[in-house]
Parts: C-alpha cells; structure tokens; sequence
C-alpha cells in the first residue's frame, strides 16, 4: 500500500512519498502538524487546501497530538459479525504490513484482541517497545485483563479462533511488556492505517 504524506508546518513543507522524508521535516520541529494519506491525489489535495482547510474539511490531521512513530496499527474487519474474520497490524508511519491473519469465524472484538497480542508478541520478539494503537477499546479491557470475554458461541467454523484465543490468553498469562496499548483517534488523525477500507 502506498503511502504519501503532507507537512504543512514542518522544517520544508509539502508532499513527499517516504517516511523517512517527511520525518526529516517534522521530527524535533516544534508544532509540526503532518498526515499520512493512501493515495497522492488525496494528499496534493490536502496540501493544497492548507491545514486549517483541510481541518474544515472535518478530516482531522497528524500532528497537535500526532500518533507517536515509531508504533504499530492493528485492525480487523468481519464479513458479518459474526463472519469471516481477518486482522492485520502495520508500521503506522508507513502502512507497511507486518502481519495478516484470516479465519472462518468470528467478531471484530475479538479480531482486535488476537491482533493486539500479535503486535505485542511481534514487539517483544524484535525487541521493540513500540505503542500499539486499535480501534477497539474493548480488546484493550480484553488485553488488560488477559482474557477475551466473546459472547461467540464455540462451533466447529469457530474452533480455529478458539485455539486462537487460548494461545493468547496464555501468552498474555505467561509474559510480560511495557508496550503502551492506545486508543487510534480517528476524528484527529483520519482512517487507522491499518483499516482494510470496506466501510
């Protein structure tokens, strides 16, 4: 997935196609506001609007808080809900996938909840302490708590997620992690960049 990013306050401003540019911006540059966008029409569109039009436009905006980089965006999304489950987590910098699971049932909740502890299991094998940002305040009450409270009945189309979830619960049981585990504010920010956009 390709990624651009707008700086509209930052050390130069403009669209630039890579993190690593836009970050040379806006890194250290007090009140920097910038924003991730999918495609480069929509970001020359934003930038030609400016940041207060762009604010007007009710589309949020990076920055004045921005996400903290570098961290992992996590989301599921259901065919039904319950339904084919799929969840995913990515660089929130960059979209980049790291990882990306289907199954044959489930819910959004506990797709969150399985992607969370897949980030964090992913951070503590890379030795990150990268925040994890979800969507779904519920799956973090879920990870705090070390258990998946699913209302989901246990089916032979469920049972994959069901081992799914015992191995996370055990995980979550069996270690520990500091990452910090955040609500992603979309009203700010825009579309959590790990969304599968089928709204």
């Amino acid at each position: 997935m390709g990624r651009y990013y707008v700086v509209w306050k930052g050390r130069q401003t403009g669209v630039f196609d890579s993190w690593a540019e836009a970050e040379a911006q806006v890194k250290g540059f007090s009140g920097a506001r910038y924003k991730a966008f999918g495609s480069l029409g929509e970001a020359q569109r934003a930038f030609s609007r400016g940041l207060e039009g762009h604010r007007s436009s009710g589309e949020g905006a990076f920055g004045g808080p921005s996400p903290i980089v570098p961290s992992l965006a996590v989301d599921a999304a259901c065919s039904g809900n319950p339904g084919v489950l799929e969840y995913r987590g990515v660089e929130t910098a960059t979209g980049r996938e790291l990882f990306r699971q289907r199954l044959a049932r489930g819910t959004n909740n506990v797709g969150e909840f399985l992607a969370i502890v897949e980030a964090l299991r992913l951070c503590k094998e890379r030795g990150w302490n990268w925040p994890i940002y979800t969507d779904s305040l519920n799956a973090i009450r879920w990870v705090q708590e070390k258990k998946a409270r699913t209302g989901l009945a246990r089916t032979p189309a469920s049972a994959e997620l069901f081992e799914r979830i015992a191995e996370a619960e055990a995980w979550l049981h069996a270690n520990a992690y500091t990452n910090p585990i955040l609500k992603w504010q979309t009203e700010r920010w825009g579309e959590n960049p790990a969304d599968f956009g089928r709204k």
